[in-house]
């Protein structure tokens, strides 16, 4: 499966530059969360209804999965092992949640950059220990308390190089919160996308491949166990760099167990984002392992030609990416009509 997720991303490579071969690094498993192991409150296990970044797209009903098994690569573990942080230990690590310390801001509530010491976990010092990323839930968010569990769920049994680490969490009264590794290079919509005073550089042809690479490999760890988990959000916003860039899937406050017992999709409420979630689940609500396939495959055409999935700034006709590029695709002397101008016919 893997090899057919890198493969898509080397046809889309190779379209390019013909006769490229892309490189096959072999990465190390990942290591258990650092930190106090406890287990997750004994709230009910969720499905991964939330809304987080994700937009709601149309509707329908919903129903449940099952535990995943061991995969080849990385490790699925029967319930979540993570550090039970207290909010006092995350208002420290925060500085109280200093505006200074905001990573971003979304549909569940704000990010903000932390530090806590490596081996306890124990709050640090500013500039001190090691930095993480805590999360804190919007009071005011209807689906918040379900995104959060998906993500316990889910990311806290979850263990794979190319997925973002969840160290730990915080559910104290009303507050609720994640402790997740903090990723320097940011995301990767970011780095396409980003206009103005804080653009980036634009990313070269090899550090694209590499990000499409890594996030194939996160992909096909959820898609290749037992049960498979549907990650439901592939997106660029949800794809974090480390500083290295190499890429990690993030956010799982949509996914969902796979279809059980011989069925061939999972019937559901439809969730995700317009312009990345699959035609045919949007119509009908059947949610497919290779739904995900379809938000990859406009991943990559986002890193092909720098283009949003959705831009409705764009002519009429090119609204829709992946109506756009269709036509292209299919010939191969219309290709460099596609391809990013910023980078500069290197690729």
């Amino acid at each position: 499966y893997l090899d057919s997720l890198m493969g898509f991303t080397v046809y889309f490579a190779a379209m390019a530059r013909p006769g490229m071969v892309a490189p096959q690094p072999n990465a190390p498993a990942a290591k258990s969360s650092p930190g106090q192991a406890r287990k997750s409150p004994s709230a009910p296990t969720t499905s991964g209804s939330g809304s987080g970044s994700g937009r709601p797209v149309a509707g329908g009903a919903t129903n449940g999965g099952s535990e995943a098994s061991p995969s080849r690569e990385g490790r699925i573990l029967e319930a979540p092992n993570l550090r039970i942080f207290t909010f006092a230990e995350l208002k420290a690590a925060t500085r109280n949640f200093k505006s200074d310390t905001l990573l971003g801001e979304g549909g569940f509530g704000r990010v903000h950059k932390g530090w806590v010491d490596e081996k306890t976990m124990s709050p640090a010092r500013s500039g001190a220990g090691m930095p993480v990323a805590v999360k804190k839930l919007n009071p005011e968010s209807l689906q918040g308390v379900q995104e959060w569990q998906s993500e316990v769920n889910f990311l806290g049994r979850l263990i794979h190089p190319n997925l973002v680490r969840l160290l730990g969490y915080c559910w104290e009264d009303k507050e609720l919160l994640l402790v997740y590794e903090y990723m320097a290079k940011g995301n990767l919509e970011d780095h396409l996308f980003r206009k103005g005073a804080g653009a980036f550089q634009p990313l070269s042809w090899s550090l694209r491949l590499r990000v499409a690479i890594d996030a194939a490999r996160g992909l096909a760890f959820l898609h290749s166990s037992e049960k498979h988990v549907i990650y439901r959000d592939f997106k660029a916003s949800n794809i974090l760099l480390d500083t290295q860039f190499h890429a990690k899937l993030s956010d799982f406050g949509l996914a969902k167990d796979g279809p059980a017992g011989g069925s061939s999709h999972v019937t559901t409420r439809v969730m995700g984002t317009y312009g990345y979630a699959a035609p045919e689940y949007v119509a009908t609500g059947h949610l497919y392992v290779k739904s995900d396939v379809y938000g990859f495959g406009v991943v990559l055409l986002e890193v092909l030609t720098g283009l949003r999935a959705l831009d409705t700034d764009r002519p009429s006709g090119q609204h829709n990416l992946v109506d756009w590029a269709k036509p292209h695709l299919a010939d191969r002397r219309k290709l460099a009509r596609l391809m990013d101008p910023r980078l500069e016919g290197q690729y």
